[in-house]
């Protein structure tokens, strides 16, 4: 008489279980998650309260942590400072490179390049870049080298720009100081621009690139 299939042996070499994550360790993909979460949170506050103004524990409360929590993902406050400033960077470069792969005209790829800049500075969410602005200084020297190096590298892809627009005859120079002088009065605007004013960025992008290179022939 055949055993019953519940009674069978089951052989004695099982497959190898999956490692369970540790408690309380959060999986890689999590991980970065809440990397994401703290470097969002911590442009917030910075821009609100300035870098000394904020704390690591004003950071973790901002993201529901405990106040310690944050230093599982970065060593020091001023890594929060260096991730955010980069996180700024990257994200006018991604954005600036793609508006150089667009080939289009000078006078359009100047106001695409223009709109880019106006929206990694001033749209809900995006306030890398007002902190690089104003926490400059409060980074180590250290870190400063790490930023002018993505800095250096956002400010070619403008000059670059800058030389098309005089080749075109649409700025009488392309010295470095016609770039420095475009992205001085840009990111002044982060001090005064309101979402909900009167002006939208499509708005203000038209009105600056009139500024500068005077309005399109027709």
């Amino acid at each position: 008489m055949q055993p019953k299939r519940s009674d069978r042996r089951r052989p004695s070499v099982r497959p190898a279980a999956r490692a369970a994550p540790r408690p309380g360790r959060a999986r890689p993909g999590e991980e970065a998650n809440r990397r994401g979460e703290i470097v969002r949170a911590a442009a917030r506050l910075f821009r609100e309260k300035g870098f000394d103004g904020t704390t690591v524990r004003d950071i973790a409360r901002a993201v529901g942590m405990r106040s310690g929590s944050p230093f599982y993902h970065f060593e020091t406050k001023q890594d929060i400072l260096l991730a955010v400033m980069e996180e700024g960077l990257a994200a006018g470069l991604e954005a600036t490179e793609a508006v150089l792969a667009a080939k289009l005209p000078p006078r359009e790829k100047f106001r695409a390049l223009v709109r880019a800049h106006l929206e990694i500075l001033l749209d809900e969410g995006h306030d890398f870049i007002p902190v690089l602005l104003y926490d400059w200084r409060s980074l180590t020297r250290e870190n400063r080298a790490k930023i002018v190096a993505l800095k250096d590298r956002y400010d070619a892809v403008w000059q670059q720009v800058v030389r098309e627009l005089r080749r075109a005859g649409l700025l009488h120079t392309d010295s470095p100081l016609a770039r420095l002088l475009v992205l001085g009065a840009i990111n002044f605007m982060a001090t005064w621009y309101r979402r909900d004013g009167a002006l939208g960025l499509d708005e203000i992008a038209d009105q600056t690139v009139d500024f500068f290179l005077g309005p399109a022939k027709r």
